[in-house]
């Protein structure tokens, strides 16, 4: 009996122990408490309880959102140089000029269709449930001006860099000569990562014609740009739960259940349409690359909720760098591919956009001949592709396509206090296609696979 007593206290500390090694090496664990967490904090301070002043909420939730605007500011700060230094490094790293050229062709052809196919099916979806349709008079009442200044100043700065400027024609030899950064500088200031990622690809595939002796020094400096930036992501992933805690507890703060029941069919269009194509993803890693939903998901479950918690696909870029080497893609397959998708592959966000587009024809009554509907999903598929992979863009260039197609935007305000969790839905999806764009890719530049699963 004794040495039964004297057990129980050492039973206890080794399950403390265990449960302490647990938390702290599972980052999705931490991450799903402090979205649980944060939820019922925001859902206790909302103002539907009335438990705190709105004014009072709002400065809680700000400061509730400092560890989550530390994180994304930390990313921030390395972005440019983490995807500069992984595509020259990954070209560096793929092998012949055949090889290459396959890699790039290959991601060229699969955004296209996805992003397209995307497009198309939230059209489809649109027009099949009509989730405007019967709710007009909705556009009208405005939700709680918390929200909307919230939502606002979520993509006011990202509108001014990130959107295109759709309502004033521009012909396509300037489309593809606009492609070319003039001034590099100014497009690192702007935030525009689509330079970015085209200087890249042009300083990369210019390394691998010069001869090896003379680019080891420029690729050493890559290498290690490389490494220092990782180094600073791992230090940022430390503040990750607290960052889901305190963005969720904002987010629900500002929302609340009475906007989204408002404008629920909306709502539900729009996950029914992602959930399709996630399942889509998933089908095609099965089939053309027979990794099964689970050892995906094992892989990538934790990178997919720092996605969704997020809602920046640039942001969580180097963790889906890691999960990506989970699944069997070579390291240079990995840092080419995953910058490039972070940045171009933007397929859920064009589904989203459909649908918008869409439902805010469908609450002012403007019908859409098909010749318009083809040239709206053309325009989406051109605008996803290069828009930074940050919250709130999807808002700016939304804006643009509407006021391009004559569609008005009064109604707008409707979706604006929903748009924060469309948003991390869709970041899900694409993450989960720049991951499933790497599976795919993972032996064309004719490396041997990284790390299995």
């Amino acid at each position: 009996m004794a040495a039964d007593q004297q057990d129980t206290p050492m039973q206890i500390a080794r399950q403390r122990f265990k449960l302490r090694v647990w938390i702290t090496s599972r980052l999705w664990a931490q991450v799903i408490a402090g979205m649980v967490l944060g939820f019922g904090l925001g859902l206790l301070l909302s103002e539907g309880t009335g438990l705190v002043e709105p004014e009072m909420a709002e400065l809680v939730g700000l400061w509730l959102a400092l560890p989550g605007q530390i994180f994304l500011g930390l990313i921030a700060m390395v972005l440019v140089p983490l995807i500069f230094s992984s595509i020259v490094g990954g070209l560096a790293g793929a092998g012949s000029g055949e090889a290459l050229r396959a890699v790039g062709l290959r991601l060229a052809g699969f955004i296209l269709l996805t992003t397209a196919a995307a497009a198309s099916l939230g059209v489809v979806l649109a027009l099949w449930l009509q989730p405007g349709a019967g709710i007009a008079g909705l556009s009208a009442e405005a939700p709680p001006a918390a929200v909307v200044q919230a939502a606002e100043a979520d993509v006011a700065t990202e509108a001014e860099v990130a959107a295109p400027d759709l309502t004033e024609p521009s012909t396509f030899p300037d489309l593809i000569s606009n492609i070319l950064p003039s001034n590099p500088t100014a497009s690192i200031a702007q935030g525009d990562m689509l330079a970015v990622v085209v200087l890249a690809l042009l300083v990369g595939i210019s390394v691998t014609q010069v001869q090896a002796e003379r680019a080891a020094p420029f690729l050493a400096l890559m290498d290690a740009l490389l490494s220092i930036s990782m180094n600073i992501v791992k230090w940022a992933m430390f503040l990750a739960p607290y960052a889901v805690f305190g963005l969720m507890a904002q987010l629900v703060m500002r929302t609340g259940f009475e906007t989204m029941i408002g404008i629920s069919g909306y709502v539900g269009v729009v996950l029914l349409g992602l959930a399709l194509l996630l399942c889509f993803y998933l089908l095609v890693a099965l089939l053309a690359a027979r990794i099964t939903p689970p050892r995906f998901f094992k892989a990538a479950g934790g990178n997919l909720l720092l996605a969704f918690s997020t809602s920046s696909s640039s942001a969580v870029m180097p963790v889906t760098i890691q999960s990506a080497r989970q699944l069997g893609v070579p390291e240079s397959t990995a840092n080419l591919v995953v910058p490039l998708g972070a940045t171009m592959n933007m397929a859920g966000t064009a589904l989203y956009q459909a649908v918008a587009i869409l439902f805010l024809a469908q609450l002012s009554g403007v019908e859409l001949a098909p010749v318009q509907i083809a040239v709206v999903v053309g325009t989406l598929v051109a605008s996803s592709i290069g828009a930074p992979g940050t919250p709130g863009v999807s808002i700016a260039i939304l804006v643009n396509v509407a006021t391009g197609m004559g569609i008005p935007i009064e109604g707008m305000v409707v979706i604006l206090g929903v748009d924060r969790l469309l948003d991390m839905s869709r970041t899900v999806v694409n993450v989960t296609g720049d991951l499933v764009a790497a599976v795919l890719l993972r032996s064309a530049g004719g490396a041997e696979e990284g790390a299995a699963a």
